[in-house]
């Protein structure tokens, strides 16, 4: 009975993501990048004709259904892109990333998208290389884009997948 408890993962839906999701949201994206997007500004977001996103709620937690994680998105004129997506730090490398990438990913092609971009940090390797398990391909690097909490700049590349 104890080994219950010390194997125990949470569990995550995958549901279109509210505006009672967007405190959370907000603190999360703090959490995993230097400059925090407000409650506010990720509502706001939500509210713009043709963004979506969806947020990962843990299913079995006891008392409340808590932010794992959330993607951001954006389909305009036949083309999509990721605004945003963070996943807690505690949950990296279990695959909430990828469900919520798929899920927007599925969600820009019923919205008739063509094609789906990003941006990420290339210093970031563990986003790099899920987007590119999931397709994505660089075509493009922007220098001194990202500026991390120490001052120091680094480069953003821009990715790109065709949905069709």
């Amino acid at each position: 009975m104890f080994e219950d408890y010390l194997t125990w993962k949470p569990f995550f839906d995958i549901v279109p993501m509210q505006e009672t999701d967007c405190s959370a949201a907000s603190e999360l994206h703090g959490q995993r990048f230097s400059r925090q997007w407000s409650a506010d500004e990720v509502s706001s977001l939500l509210l713009q004709s043709g963004v979506f996103g969806f947020s990962a709620l843990q299913t079995n937690a006891f008392f409340s259904r808590p932010l794992g994680g959330f993607v951001l998105s954006r389909e305009a004129a036949g083309e999509a892109e990721i605004l945003t997506i963070a996943v807690s730090e505690k949950l990296a490398r279990s695959g909430l990333g990828w469900r919520l990438m798929q899920a927007a990913l599925r969600e820009a092609l019923d919205r008739g998208a063509e094609s789906m971009f990003l941006e990420v940090d290339e210093m970031n390797a563990s986003a790099v290389g899920l987007y590119r398990r999931l397709g994505f391909q660089q075509v493009a690097r922007r220098p001194a884009y990202y500026a991390a909490a120490d001052g120091t700049k680094t480069a953003a590349l821009v990715m790109r997948r065709d949905l069709r």
